[in-house]
Order: structure tokens, then sequence, then C-alpha cells
């Protein structure tokens, strides 16, 4: 099969992990036959630089001819240190997910066994955690209107949502929960937020067509303190765009590490694959980003393009890659030699060859071979 897919790279460590990703779909498309052809744009820092616009009009030409977007990331120190830029990097995000009616995030959130110990919190409570947190994406505070007075002194955003928007992601949450454990959560603030009280409402009324589903409320700082307490009791969240970034990032530590956490913004026409780790400039050319998170996105990519048994292979790896210690500093304390590239190596490798991977790895450490 034949896929037009748009590589929006980004800023900081963005290309470099971007780079193992491809380096994962390439030995896909060789094993299962498919071509990907690559449109690589511009976003963010790099495109403030080069053209003054974080979105260029090319970027946005090139997504909408394509059958899927992975994205690296956005941001740099220059822009963020400084608040009072007219010209933002994340300014490009976020006209992204509205010109391309981006509406729902999809972020899992799993505890891997081999990655128990590297998480803050104790193995018994998260041991088992498998969340999938579906968040509404362009509505809410972030879109709202905002208003600052003459004298700089008073500020306010406003936050507004639809029954439509509401029901659209609503629909995904629950579908997603049918072929999960059919538990759907949906987290707000109805004792004090109108907008709140439309979820709950709305969702509510919702839940008859999906009657194998069960629903249950959470306003949303009991739901951030139950994440802490027990991770388990959560199948799919369903929350609105500020909650759900806060609880997303929240459920980040769960995992153990953030460098592995993929996420999916989706619409009716268009979808996008990022790693939600951020642009991490510290790390950027050195070589020592974890990659794992963009090679995931990578898989939902695979997944959501009908590539199942594609998408599996290259999760199976990854998690062959965490047994075996082939990874980079941020979850690795055993080995200190293994790289943001020789991780993407072993991916494409494990995809071309499952079978050839022998747990007597010390070659791999030495820097002899991938696959032994």
């Amino acid at each position: 099969m034949n896929f037009n897919i748009a590589i929006l790279p980004g800023d900081g460590i963005g290309p470099e992990v971007t780079t193992q990703a491809k380096k994962a779909l390439e030995a896909v498309a060789d094993v299962f036959n498919h071509k990907f052809t690559y449109n690589e744009a511009l976003v963010g820092a790099i495109a403030i630089d080069k053209t003054g616009n974080p979105l260029p009009e090319e970027t946005i030409d090139i997504c909408e001819e394509s059958d899927a977007i992975l994205f690296g990331a956005i941001g740099d120190p220059k822009y963020d240190n400084d608040p009072s830029a007219k010209v933002r990097p994340e300014q490009g995000l976020l006209r992204l997910r509205k010109q391309l009616g981006l509406f729902c995030n999809i972020r899992p959130v799993q505890a891997y066994e081999s990655l128990i110990d590297k998480s803050p919190l104790k193995r018994h409570i998260i041991r088992g955690t498998d969340i999938s947190i579906y968040r509404e994406l362009t509505g809410g505070i972030y879109f709202g209107e905002k208003k600052l007075s003459k004298d700089g002194k008073i500020a306010s955003d406003g936050c507004t949502y639809s029954v439509e928007e509401i029901e659209r992601v609503a629909h995904l949450a629950f579908k997603a929960a049918q072929n999960r454990r059919k538990h759907v959560t949906l987290v707000d603030k109805a004792n004090v937020l109108e907008t709140s009280r439309l979820w709950r409402k709305t969702v509510t009324e919702m839940a008859k067509d999906y009657p194998d589903v069960k629903l249950e409320f959470l306003f949303v700082d009991n739901a951030a303190m139950q994440l802490i307490l027990n991770p388990k009791q959560f199948d799919v969240i369903l929350t609105e765009n500020l909650f759900g970034d806060i609880i997303s990032d929240e459920a980040s530590v769960i995992g153990g590490s953030i460098g592995l956490l993929a996420s999916a913004s989706v619409g009716n026409d268009n979808a996008l694959f990022e790693p939600i780790h951020g642009s991490y400039p510290q790390a950027k050319g050195k070589n020592i980003a974890n990659p794992l998170a963009s090679i995931l996105s990578a898989a939902m990519m695979l997944e959501h393009l009908g590539l199942e048994e594609e998408a599996e292979l290259i999760r199976r790896g990854v998690d062959k890659s965490l047994k075996l210690y082939i990874s980079t500093p941020d979850i690795n304390t055993k080995f200190d030699n293994v790289t943001t590239d020789k991780v993407g190596d072993f991916i494409a490798d494990f995809v071309v060859n499952p079978n050839d991977t022998n747990l007597n790895f010390q070659n791999i450490h030495l820097g002899q071979s991938t696959i032994i």
C-alpha cells in the first residue's frame, strides 16, 4: 500500500527522534511491501526563524494533502523565556490543530513492567495500569476570547463549548471503551463551571447509545488525586482541553518516563501523531534523546492507517528494547553507551528480524552489533 506522510520535525530534539521513527517506518515498508512517501515541512521556532510564521501556508498545504502527519516537537528557549514575544512557536501547533480540525487528542498511558521502578509511584500502585486519555483539543479556554485591560491589570480568558464539540470527542471515547474494558470516566468541574455542566449533561445523554459501557464522573481535582492513588481504576478518561492538558501530563509519570508517551490528534479528515515530551533543547544534537515516544507515535499512525499488524510489531520491538536495556540514559542506568541512533537502529532491525534477537546481548552494548 502507498501512503503520503507529512513530516514536521520542528525544534530541539524533534528532528532527531523523528528520524528514528522514520527508520521504523522504512523497516515496516520493506517487510510488508508498503511505500511511504515523506514530505517534510516547517513548523515552530525554526519556521519563525526562516519565514517569520510559526505555521507557513506551505506546511498547511502539505498536511492537508497527506494521509497522516508525523510531528516532532516545537519550542525554543529564546521564545520560551520571553513572555512578551508576539509570535511564538506554540501558536503554530494551536493553529494547525484548528486548521485541520484535530478535535481529539488520544494519549495512551501504560506501566511497562521493565520500567516500573523508574516511576516515582510505588510498584504495587502502578503495575497493570493501562489508560487511554481522550482530550478535546480545539475548544475551551485555549481558544476562547482573551482580554487585557488598557492598564494591564485585569485579564480574562473565555471558555466556551458547544454540544457538537462535546459529542464528537465523546463518541470516540465511548467507541474506544467498547474495545477496551468498557469504562469511561468523564473528568469535569460541574460543581463550579457551566461548561462542565453542559459536558456532563451531554455525555450522560450519549451514554444511552452505549449501554455496554459504564460511565462515571470525577471532578478534576479528585481525578488528579485518584491518578496517583489508584491509576488502575481508569480505562478511558474523557475530558475538556485544559483539564486534559494537565491530567495527561500528570499521568506521564506512571510509565516511568515521559520519553515513552506517544499521542494522536485526530479529526474527521486529518490525523497527527507526536511524542509528548516537547523540544528538550538541552539534549539537542547530543544523540541522547529518547526516540521511543516518537517511534510509538509512528505505531499509532500505522494503526490509524489500518496497518494493525505493522503497528504491533513496532510495539513489540519497543518492549524488547526496554527488556534488553537498549534505551537512552533517561531510563537506562545500566549502560551508558546507548544513543538515540542505536535505539532507532535496534527497533528497525527488530521489525525486519523479530525472531533473531538474542537475550545474550553483550555485543549490543559493546557497540559491535544491534542484532545478534
